[in-house]
């Protein structure tokens, strides 16, 4: 139990670090924005089970703020960014985290997506 707090804690803050240091250009979402809002999912994407209610809230916020496609491109690099800093995240339950919540995204969420081609 002490093992996953230290982990999440560690996540949370390799991702605010990354983040704060990521290039926003137009976008009026941010990776701030992105990680403050998926990070209740973070547990679920390392060891699956049940998703958190809300994580599925932040999933629909963070679709909800990408209105442009300078947002969308800006979320997706930093959802795969965030992702890429977390030691033993199953891509698979990331890939289907939105579909799992209800929310239908313009892009695959998988290392592999060129967020710089989303309209």
């Amino acid at each position: 139990m002490a093992n996953s707090t230290v982990l999440k804690l560690a996540c949370t803050v390799v991702l605010v670090c990354l983040l704060v240091t990521a290039p926003q250009a137009d976008a009026t979402v941010t990776c701030s924005q992105v990680t403050q809002l998926l990070n209740p999912c973070v547990n679920y994407l390392i060891y699956g089970g049940a998703i958190p209610s809300s994580c599925c809230a932040g999933v629909k916020q963070v679709k909800a703020a990408s209105k442009t496609g300078e947002d969308r491109r800006t979320a997706c690099s930093c959802i795969q960014d965030g992702a890429a800093m977390i030691p033993g995240i199953d891509y698979n339950l990331v890939a289907s985290l939105p579909s799992q919540c209800g929310v239908s995204l313009p892009y695959k969420i998988s290392p592999s997506t060129d967020c710089s081609r989303i309209n």
